[in-house]
């Protein structure tokens, strides 16, 4: 009874106390649940009145169901709100071919419909999430989304990068980390590179992170031990590479390297993480030459991001606990600003006004708006002031964006908009999870965290939220890609292509 009612006040006292993330919450739920069976079972063991036979016979056939239960399920990874996901042990086998074993006979680019527009990058064109079309129909209830492939992939987060019929995305197989290229209207296999290295942790999962970047012909991808690798879109041959922690000195980011590779100027940004000037570093595109390094931040989470602020052309990176500002022709530092608290910085930054800029993370960090000003003495560098802090919004996975003076984003899972003015909510609802979103034209695509397509009409007054649409039956972290008409979704089991309604066709 004692026992009992203490768990009940820590179970409290864990929900409701200040400071703490959502997630942080239900880890140390969780360590009270263990340590209440724990202290149950010696209780029942040394100091209950229970007959001996007794506390012998419950404690054995407690000890046989726990034996079982590790021997009859596995934790495959978590959710985004660090909740144990259990499978049973010989569920969801991997169906993917062993190493070696794929048709990957290259076959000349071609195009899947005359006009579609690329996705070369993480979150398109612009590095933003959001794309002026084309027009979807809203209609999901007639003109559902229609499965045009669907294909067993190996694991990551990667996203796909699109760039005429190819399709690119990053997989763990075994023990090889491989860049693989599929055909956009069929998904066969095209070609498949392979590097011989793997990264996997019970809760992060296993495999790469970062989506590639195809620019000139070339595919740029950043596995998650650090290996940046310039391929061949067409043959999948590599033309460089380079291991960032060797030859920087960095330190593998805990969950691994996430960020994309930015495409400037004929040169690739990476964030490195390394010691001693080299926290972003700059290659040649052409030859992998490395032009310029700089910075000493350690790496985060989120891609390099470029935006003219205060007048400047800037590369931002929001590293672990800091955020940097690098002139984007040499790299010299401009300006930094410290933020989070050494968890996970993953969402890229949003443009809120010609020098206003917005950061969000979860894990209780949230989100704050800076405005960027000439630092005081006419010396070059810049300065961040922020404008407002709010807990109401706190990005974890999803990446924020701004339309017509509001900011919407998923808060912990929850769908929210924020006044860009002060930070007030404008409105909070609808549970998706940590999963990823995309704005085109009006309407919001949204893939759930349980695998759900979410089809919203978002405005100051609602979310709106208009269909769902059901693509997987497991966790789904990956970001999605729009070609014209398809879509493109994964996670670390399955990729899919769907042909979305067009508005008027």
């Amino acid at each position: 009874m004692v026992i009992g009612l203490l768990a009940a006040a820590a179970v409290a006292w864990v929900r409701w106390r200040e400071g703490l993330s959502f997630q942080q919450r239900n880890m140390q739920t969780i360590g009270v649940a263990l340590g209440t069976f724990v202290l149950l079972l010696l209780w029942w063991i040394l100091a209950s009145r229970a007959p001996r036979r007794l506390r012998v016979g419950a404690t054995l056939a407690t000890l046989v169901v726990v034996a079982a239960g590790a021997g009859l399920f596995r934790v495959r990874g978590v959710s985004g709100d660090l909740v144990p996901i259990l499978e049973f042990r010989w569920g969801n086998a991997r169906r993917y071919p062993s190493p070696g074993a794929d048709a990957t006979q290259p076959t000349p680019p071609r195009e899947v419909v005359s006009g579609r527009a690329d996705f070369p990058q993480f979150l398109g064109p612009e590095r933003t999430g959001v794309l002026a079309g084309p027009a979807l129909e809203p209609d999901w209830a007639a003109r559902p989304p229609r499965e045009l492939w669907r294909i067993a992939v190996g694991a990551g987060w990667s996203g796909f990068a699109i760039a005429g019929s190819r399709a690119v995305t990053q997989e763990q197989r075994g023990t090889q980390e491989c860049v693989t290229c599929y055909d956009l209207a069929t998904g066969k296999l095209l070609w498949k590179h392979e590097d011989a290295t793997r990264y996997a942790t019970p809760i992060g999962g296993e495999g790469p992170r970062a989506t590639p970047t195809i620019a000139g012909g070339t595919v740029f991808t950043l596995g998650a031990t650090g290996r940046l690798n310039a391929l061949d879109l067409a043959t999948g041959a590599r033309r460089w590479t380079h291991d960032l922690p060797v030859e920087t000195g960095a330190t593998m980011p805990e969950w691994g390297y996430s960020g994309s590779p930015l495409v400037l100027d004929g040169r690739v940004v990476v964030s490195a993480g390394g010691p001693g000037g080299k926290s972003l570093l700059a290659f040649r595109a052409e030859d992998g030459e490395r032009v310029w390094s700089a910075g000493e931040a350690e790496a985060g989470y989120s891609a390099p991001f470029v935006a003219t602020l205060a007048g400047r052309r800037q590369i931002l990176a929001f590293n672990h606990r800091r955020i940097s500002a690098h002139d984007a022709g040499d790299g010299a530092l401009l300006w930094e600003h410290p933020m989070g608290r050494g968890y996970p910085h993953v969402a890229v930054p949003v443009i809120a006004g010609p020098d206003r800029v917005m950061f969000s993370a979860g894990y209780g960090v949230g989100t704050e708006l800076l405005e960027i000003k000439p630092a005081p003495g006419g010396a070059g560098g810049f300065a961040a002031e922020r404008v407002w802090h709010s807990l109401k919004l706190k990005a974890k996975f999803a990446n924020p964006f701004a339309r017509d003076g509001f900011l919407y984003g998923l808060d912990d899972g929850i769908l929210t908009c924020l006044d860009l003015r002060d930070g007030a909510v404008k409105w909070k609802e609808g549970r998706y999870g940590h999963g990823q979103t995309l704005l085109v034209g009006d309407l919001l695509l949204l893939t759930a965290e349980n695998g759900e397509l979410v089809l919203l009409r978002p405005t100051l007054e609602v979310p709106n939220e208009l269909r769902r649409h059901r693509v997987f039956s497991s966790k789904t972290w990956n970001p999605p890609a729009l070609a014209g008409d398809l879509l493109l979704m994964r996670n670390d089991l399955e990729a899919v292509a769907l042909r979305l309604p067009l508005a008027g066709r």
